[in-house]
């Protein structure tokens, strides 16, 4: 929130000096918690170990003990005391039946007055209007969204006038070198089908 008005800030025409007590909030040794705790919820957490964070995750199975340690992560069983005790939570799970609407009105009200919501999963996991309340009372801090539903938002969504929000156009992959590596996988699982060889990158292992 605070890059995204700070830069509205710095180039505004009206602008004629900063304010020196314009403050953003410090992400070293605060605590993040992951909610899915896959190969890229994992990416996160090793990320996340570079500014000192205090990492927690929940995920469906625990992970093996010696990478929890790899990372200082702490396993929360349950996603309630995870949001209870976050300052940051990041969704990286699946959209599945199970996860349809995941974070509502009860988990919201879980989450630090202070704390950010931020999804880089899929828009529907999140109850949009459940967080467009929790942001309008400020239930929480803010949030930072990669994904919608739908994408892009209808134009009057009220989603899009609040200012303690940064929404982005689920850009989370996209850059050259990522949209390649895809490109080649995706590639490499074409000839594994064609040659009868294993599927790389199965979904659905048989």
């Amino acid at each position: 929130m605070y890059l995204h008005s700070g830069c509205q800030i710095a180039v505004s025409p009206d602008t004629k000096h900063f304010a020196v007590d314009w403050l953003g909030v410090e992400v070293t040794r605060a605590t993040l918690g992951i909610i899915g705790m896959g190969s890229i919820g994992y990416k996160v957490a090793q990320r996340a170990r570079a500014f000192n964070m205090k990492i927690l995750y929940h995920n469906r199975n625990r992970r093996r003990k010696e990478e929890e340690e790899a990372v200082g992560a702490s396993y929360c069983e349950k996603m309630e005391d995870l949001l209870q005790q976050s300052d940051f939570v990041m969704l990286v799970v699946n959209l599945t039946p199970e996860t349809h609407k995941l974070i509502g009105k009860k988990e919201l009200g879980l989450m630090k007055p202070t704390a950010t919501l931020i999804n880089i999963s899929r828009g529907a996991v999140i109850d949009q209007d459940a967080l467009v309340e929790a942001l309008q009372k400020k239930v929480i801090r803010g949030a930072a969204l990669d994904v919608t539903y739908p994408e892009p938002l209808p134009r009057e969504h009220p989603l899009l006038k609040l200012n303690n929000i940064i929404i982005t156009p689920h850009i989370g992959t996209a850059t050259i070198q990522a949209i390649h590596m895809m490109a080649e996988e995706a590639i490499g699982n074409m000839l594994a089908v064609l040659n009868g060889q294993p599927i790389p990158s199965e979904v659905f292992p048989k």
